[in-house]
């Protein structure tokens, strides 16, 4: 019984000492991987891994003040009613459109300013016509907030490339808008997705139109 007890004691001695070395080794094993090379460039002050690093939407930045960023869309209308525009009233007159929105300035640390240029494609009295607007806008909250939701509102003068007969080659447009929009996803660019009011009303004759749309797109910034 002694023997045997002795016997248990050299394996549990033995073990012991096992364990303990290798406990010691891994804690002088030198770092590896990415975090290994984190450091190394942290240390040498090259952050040019970490830029060269991928994002993830928790460490995607807002921009700054002096920021710029341009948004380019595709936009399609979800529903439109056109007045007088060739006759009395008529639905589904508006088609597709190609948006693009510049952000100017940063005004309060509440607002951007914007310019808008949307060219859109319409058919009405089975005619075709088309039009680009030229619009001044505000979006809500600004580009620095980090919110990712917006809304915006944009109003001025549309030309009409294509028109039909007896109507108005200039109108006022308006656009009423809400939409997400996340900036530097890869590098410089991210993506938006918008909903909104796209209205417009002739200058020189009686047509209008009222249409909803839906648009998404690329972001720039730089």
């Amino acid at each position: 019984m002694l023997i045997s007890m002795s016997k248990l004691n050299i394996i549990l001695l033995g073990f012991s000492i096992l364990v303990s070395s290798v406990s010691v080794q891994a804690a002088g094993a030198p770092l590896v991987g990415r975090k290994a090379a984190a450091k190394y460039f942290q240390a040498k002050g090259d952050n040019s891994y970490e830029a060269s690093a991928p994002r993830f939407p928790s460490s995607i930045e807002s921009l700054g003040s002096e920021d710029h960023f341009m948004a380019l869309g595709l936009s399609s209308y979800t529903n439109s009613k056109a007045y007088k525009w060739g006759t009395n009233s008529e639905q589904d007159v508006a088609r597709t459109g190609l948006d693009m929105t510049y952000r100017l300035t940063q005004e309060y640390q509440l607002f951007d300013e914007v310019i808008r240029v949307s060219y859109n494609t319409y058919k009405p009295a089975g005619q075709k016509a088309s039009k680009m607007s030229f619009l001044y806008g505000l979006t809500f909250p600004d580009a620095t907030s980090k919110f990712p939701l917006y809304f915006g509102l944009a109003a001025g003068p549309g030309i009409f490339f294509n028109q039909i007969d007896g109507e108005s080659a200039v109108a006022f447009d308006y656009q009423m808008f809400l939409g997400l929009r996340l900036f530097n996803l890869f590098e410089k660019t991210g993506f938006f997705v918008e909903g909104g009011i796209k209205n417009h009303l002739h200058l020189t004759s009686d047509g209008q139109l009222n249409g909803t749309f839906v648009s998404a797109g690329a972001v720039f910034t730089f």
